[in-house]
């Protein structure tokens, strides 16, 4: 009889145990992340290794994230699913119509955060596509002028240490490689700039500069929480800690309420 109870008390123990694990493991997300890029061309091996950092930190930070590469789901109803809207390397045209109105709503009406990268501000006439205007002036009133195409390394600077986008990152930081674009002027009067390029440090050198070189920046006259990296071609930039940590600074950021 003895050991018939000591057999019960432990399978009951068990099931408790078990019953306990499965709830954690089912554990609501923190919040809810759509992250869309491109599917070809040559930026996928950055999109490829940020995808794989992104689900790292969903794990380490119970968070969900979906992903796209088209925007086919998107309408109101399908963003209203996520607090942060990730333009990983997704270029702003050739958006289906009721895509563009239910982002345009997302973004001016504050229903989200939105961070974007890199070919976000590839703002012109482009496939025989027009360009987009609403976002053309959510960048900063720009227009895509030129880039780097055979890439240099360079420095960027941090205007605004305070922001919290740039929460440890130190003064200046390297990067590698990147396509650094120029645009037909500086988004500087029409957005708060946290970091800009310093184009004397480009290696090689480059013809190729604009003078007042914003890389980072948020638009403050839309409700939604919103920041602008730039860097985004290379995958080279997850070897670097900065580079994770202003992602993962803007992710947390944008995505406050």
């Amino acid at each position: 009889m003895r050991i018939k109870n000591v057999l019960w008390l432990f399978a009951l123990m068990l099931a408790v145990h078990t019953a306990g694990f499965g709830q954690g493991s089912q554990k609501k997300a923190r919040f809810n992340v759509l992250a869309i890029a491109e599917g070809g061309g040559h930026h996928v091996a950055y999109s490829k290794e940020a995808k794989i950092w992104l689900n790292k930190l969903a794990a380490e930070e119970n968070l969900k994230i979906d992903f796209l590469e088209n925007t086919d789901k998107i309408n109101a109803e399908f963003l209203s699913n996520y607090q942060l809207f990730i333009q990983l390397d997704f270029v702003p045209y050739a958006w289906k119509p009721e895509a563009v109105a239910a982002f345009e709503k997302y973004i001016t009406e504050g229903r989200g955060g939105w961070i974007g990268f890199h070919h976000a501000t590839l703002l012109g006439e482009f496939d025989g596509y027009k360009i987009w205007p609403w976002f053309s002036d959510f960048m900063g009133g720009i227009r895509y002028k030129n880039y780097i195409a055979d890439f240099a390394a360079a420095t960027v600077i941090v205007e605004d240490n305070k922001h919290p986008v740039m929460k440890g990152i130190p003064s200046t930081f390297f990067v590698k490689q990147e396509e650094w674009y120029v645009y037909d002027k500086s988004p500087r009067p029409n957005v708060e700039v946290l970091a800009s390029v310093d184009e004397n440090t480009y290696t090689p050198d480059s013809k190729i500069k604009m003078g007042d070189h914003p890389v980072i920046w948020s638009n403050l006259n839309v409700k939604a929480r919103n920041v602008y990296i730039f860097m985004g071609h290379s995958p080279m930039l997850f070897e670097s800690t900065d580079y994770k940590r202003l992602f993962k600074n803007a992710i947390f950021w944008a995505a406050e309420k």
